[in-house]
């Protein structure tokens, strides 16, 4: 296929069919993509102990802020270079990709210098109790996973950018080598070399180097449609705003996201050791939600896959003005996302302890009795994540960041901070797991009415009408 044709194909062969090519290997990349952290955690708690477990989840926040850096310029990147293709205009769309690398690049040195000058004011930061043990593992593994942090902006971020240009083949084949990689190199580095958790730490930032360099070779090379040209980049401030308005949306739902898991961890902490009646009960708390959040992950990246691989589908046309496929191509999303959800949701709730044992072999009582029971509290409204998910990313491709914006916030602040500290004051620990049902069984309902209305205004288009855009 010409590179001309693997962008044109988006606006001429069957939705159906596209859905499943470029969803099925975005599904795969995103799994790819979670084992990353989850390999990680499986291999600590069975190398190390449960309580070091806890140390990843500590770090996790500081984690998710780089990915939402990197979610921000890259997805924005990847759905200005999706329109402007649809549009014939590919010198836009190479300004675009260049723009990308070199924001990705620059906050991702930022952020190594800022994290290793600052560290330990950092991790008092954390959530942890004085005297937790957690912390003292926390500090190895972040520490070591700093200097990967560049690595992993560039390989994650410009990832979107070769899907968008119709090649989700070469994302998967980068995610694959990364990941393949860190899970042959954790058991080399905790059990053969006795390394804990800064071996966890040396596998997965090698990994993502090697991701990092996979994806730039291609997007460097012949074969990619939209090539970056670092030899010639000139920073424009108009691009970068458009990167980011595209972007904004996913960049507040992961940072977002990154407070949720700091005030979770603040609480787990505080109404761990009460709720729990052990010492170390904060460590504990804090390593089941670690174990819980390891499995809503596997199970929502691929939701996410179907959500990109859906992306430049809905981009490229709507560029194109054929509004028939973009309905057709959202309905599709909805279906497999959803689908997946509720596959998840009946994992869970039938394999709750064996799932935690993957983890934690030897669990104590307080873990085995704390994580499967938070579990099913969680993921009581996991059948409707999908949907979310998917009408929230459908905002943006339409030209609506605004309203993108507000869902986002919507489930991850609006709505679950204040359950957060309203549930845990009258109920404790117990309060702050109930926090997640009930922010998206509300937000489901806000979501559900938006999207509602935006389908009849989608259906009364003719191919070629104009839709307004968020003023």
């Amino acid at each position: 296929m010409s590179k001309p044709d693997a962008a044109a194909r988006l606006g001429t062969e069957p939705v159906g069919k596209l859905l499943l090519q470029f969803s099925i290997p975005a599904i795969t990349g995103m799994l790819v993509s979670a084992l990353y952290n989850v390999v990680d955690r499986i291999f600590v708690g069975q190398g190390v102990n449960e309580i070091a477990l806890g140390g990843l989840s500590l770090v996790l926040p500081l984690m998710t802020i780089s990915m939402s850096f990197a979610m921000l310029f890259g997805i924005g990147a990847a759905n200005m270079i999706s329109m402007r293709l649809g549009q014939g205009r590919k010198q836009e769309a190479e300004n675009a990709l260049d723009h990308c690398f070199f924001l990705l690049a620059g906050v991702g040195l930022l952020m190594t210098a800022i994290g290793l000058c600052f560290l330990d004011p950092i991790l008092s930061m954390l959530g942890a109790q004085e005297g937790s043990e957690a912390l003292g593992y926390a500090r190895s593994y972040f520490r070591i996973i700093l200097y990967g942090t560049v690595f992993f902006m560039v390989g994650f971020g410009l990832s979107h950018c070769t899907r968008a240009q119709g090649f989700p083949t070469v994302t998967m084949t980068g995610m694959i080598l990364g990941a393949v990689l860190n899970t042959i190199l954790d058991p080399i580095f905790i059990f053969a070399l006795h390394w804990g958790v800064e071996g966890a730490a040396w596998a997965t930032i090698i990994s993502q180097f090697v991701s990092a360099v996979f994806i730039i070779s291609f997007i460097t090379g012949k074969k990619a449609v939209v090539r970056l040209r670092i030899g010639i980049f000139r920073p424009s401030s108009a691009i970068i705003r458009q990167i980011t308005a595209f972007g904004s949306a996913q960049f507040l739902l992961q940072f977002m996201m990154s407070a949720v898991q700091f005030l979770y961890n603040k609480s787990m902490g505080w109404y761990g050791a009460t709720a729990l009646e052990t010492a170390k009960g904060g460590d504990v708390a804090l390593s089941g939600m670690n174990i819980n959040g390891s499995i809503m992950m596997l199970i929502l990246m691929p939701v996410f896959g179907i959500n990109q691989g859906a992306q430049p589908i809905l981009g490229y046309n709507y560029g194109a003005r054929q509004f028939r496929r973009v309905l057709r191509a959202y309905l599709g999303a909805i279906t497999a996302a959803t689908m997946i959800c509720v596959a998840g949701f009946t994992v869970v709730q039938l394999f709750a302890v064996p799932l935690v044992r993957l983890f934690a072999p030897n669990g104590s009582q307080a873990l085995m009795q704390f994580t499967p029971r938070t579990m099913h509290i969680v993921t009581l409204f996991l059948p409707l994540a999908g949907f979310q998910i998917v009408s929230t990313n459908f905002f943006v491709v339409t030209g609506r960041p605004k309203t993108s914006i507000f869902l986002s916030m919507l489930r991850q602040c609006i709505v679950l901070i204040p359950c957060i500290l309203i549930f845990g004051k009258f109920w404790g620990l117990w309060g702050v797991v109930t926090a997640a049902p009930v922010s998206d069984g509300f937000s489901f309902l806000v979501t559900a009415a938006l999207i509602f209305f935006e389908m009849k205004k989608l259906r009364m288009h003719a191919p070629g009408a104009e839709i307004p855009a968020d003023s």
